[in-house]
């Protein structure tokens, strides 16, 4: 039996932090990321936490598939859901989605393999006036059985094959019946298998093109994925 795996980046590793302002159509999200990303990787305990575990903090990014999922979250209807509105993001990071997904009067569950990255989560959500929102550590190679989640949201978690089963299994621990789960994705190349395994498992995916980036700059295309039980 696999045990849940968790992590904690240290905080003298992530002390110099920067304040970003994001804005997603006519929403404006402020961020507090660590400034050092590029330095952060040769820490010593980033490295003995990949030769552990092959775990690396890319938490500390604001990556472009953040933006895709905040854009659809902040687009989507969500009147044909019971209120309020139950969210697991899942990999949450600085917790960009889960804050747009409480902007439209969501209850969000922010979840990491982090604690730290939950930490810098919650502090961002409250940041942006947001309260109604918890916090639990997520390896989700060992998915949690207790709860079932009628929107489950996460961005960019297939940068490896090796991620695809577990992730798979994963919905089918936490999402509800009738449920639906969005994932953004930069169309790395694991995606496809992602698909396909998904549909494997008798769930039905469709997908949209999405694009995203900062204001003035690259703009990022992707891939956004529905996913419903069939």
């Amino acid at each position: 039996m696999m045990y849940p795996r968790f992590h904690a980046t240290p905080l003298e590793a992530v002390a110099h932090r920067v304040r970003e302002v994001v804005f997603i159509d006519d929403f404006t999200f402020y961020l507090e990321r660590p400034a050092n990303t590029d330095t952060l990787f040769e820490h010593p305990w980033v490295r003995a936490a990949y030769a552990a575990d092959e775990y690396t903090p890319y938490w500390t990014t604001l990556w472009p598939s953040a933006r895709m999922l905040a854009k659809a979250i902040v687009r989507e209807s969500w009147d044909n859901f019971p209120a309020p509105v139950q969210v697991l993001e899942v990999g949450c990071g600085l917790g960009l989605a889960g804050i747009a997904a409480l902007s439209r009067g969501l209850s969000v569950t922010f979840t990491d393999v982090d604690t730290t990255a939950l930490s810098f989560a919650a502090a961002n959500a409250r940041m942006n006036g947001f309260n109604n929102f918890r916090t639990m550590p997520l390896d989700f190679r060992c998915p949690p059985t207790e709860e079932k989640y009628p929107v489950v949201i996460g961005s960019d978690l297939m940068y490896e094959e090796r991620l695809i089963d577990p992730l798979v299994n994963l919905l089918a621990a936490v999402l509800a019946p009738g449920g639906v789960c969005l994932i953004t994705d930069p169309d790395r190349a694991a995606a496809r298998l992602f698909r396909w395994k998904l549909e494997e498992a008798g769930y039905t995916v469709t997908t949209s093109l999405i694009r995203a980036g900062e204001p003035g700059g690259e703009r990022t295309k992707g891939t956004l994925y529905r996913i419903r039980d069939r």
